[in-house]
């Protein structure tokens, strides 16, 4: 049994996961109420596309190991199966509400696909902005696969242009070619990739001197015009808003010729460039990719649910 076991992890890694599957399932013969072997044999199943029998096994090692730990696949599996909203039912359960954050975050983004499957591709969007590490520039186990979740959610909804520019985040993160963002960002550009990566190259101690990540992509990437704004006016307000945080040119007429100009002119000017400059940066910053519309209770979450009618 521990043979198959091993052999069946090994095929995965090799990405073959139909033969992972079919030494998972030897395993199964010899001890199918051992906890850990179930898990093993749904996994397997899973990266093979058989959703019914990874659903079983993963239920039947959920009952004997008391573990909501494969609950995100569990989702994706219904999802599979063209259940979407038996997926939905199990991100708003009880059970999703003690998972850890790298388990939230991956059941988030199993909800965002199940959105996209039942054609709410702007509550999609908006499902992956509500998680705060999407903003994080430091990498992180679930990094690639939450930005290259969210970059696939912007395409199915149109936002193209910022779509390339996440695809374009998640090849930074993407080390070990875990995504298809390189040929996703290359399909939206129709260009090709020379690498990229290391233009958007990730400092490993958390601490450097240049600019994070999402600064880069912002500066370096075309990211065409605000192509990405929920509605038009909410888009507006976000600009106007922007232009009054930025100064007002300097009123003040030139020095003449051979005037001196004062110390404390001289802050003041260098102060307003300073402050044109946080302007520009937090202008620039590749934050969320659009304003939030409303849509009313189109996500119908625990949270959604709770909030009095507008």
């Amino acid at each position: 049994m521990a043979s198959h076991l091993v052999a069946a992890a090994r095929a995965l890694s090799e990405e073959e996961p139909e033969r992972a599957y079919e030494h998972a399932k030897v395993a199964r013969r010899f001890a199918g109420r051992i906890g850990v072997v179930r898990e093993a044999v749904g996994i397997a199943a899973y990266h093979a596309g058989q959703y019914a029998e990874a659903l079983g096994d993963l239920r039947a090692a959920r009952r004997l190991t008391g573990s909501d730990e494969y609950l995100p696949i569990m989702a994706d599996c219904e999802r599979g199966l063209g259940r979407p909203e038996r997926a939905l039912d199990l991100v708003r359960s009880r059970e999703a509400e003690r998972l850890d954050r790298a388990g939230k975050i991956e059941l988030a983004i199993v909800e965002s696909g199940a959105r996209r499957d039942l054609g709410q591709h702007d509550a999609a969007v908006i499902t992956l902005q509500r998680v705060p590490e999407l903003r994080d520039p430091q990498p992180r186990p679930w990094s690639a696969r939450l930005a290259f979740a969210y970059a696939d959610a912007l395409a199915d909804a149109g936002h193209h242009a910022a779509a390339a520019d996440w695809f374009a985040k998640a090849m930074a993160f993407d080390e070990d070619g875990e995504t298809d963002a390189a040929e996703r960002y290359a399909q939206l550009t129709g260009g090709v990739i020379e690498d990229l990566e290391e233009d958007y190259d990730l400092d490993d101690s958390g601490d450097s001197d240049d600019a994070s990540v999402a600064e880069k992509v912002a500066e370096e990437l075309p990211s065409g015009e605000d192509e990405v704004s929920g509605d038009a006016e909410a888009g507006d307000e976000s600009e106007s808003a922007l232009e009054a945080a930025a100064p007002e040119p300097s009123a003040a007429p030139a020095a003449e010729e051979g005037d001196a100009v004062s110390d404390e002119e001289k802050g003041d000017a260098v102060s307003d460039e300073e402050n044109e400059e946080a302007a520009k940066g937090e202008a620039g910053a590749l934050g969320p990719a659009f304003i939030e519309p409303h849509f009313g209770d189109v996500l119908d979450g625990p949270e959604d649910r709770d909030k009095p009618a507008s």
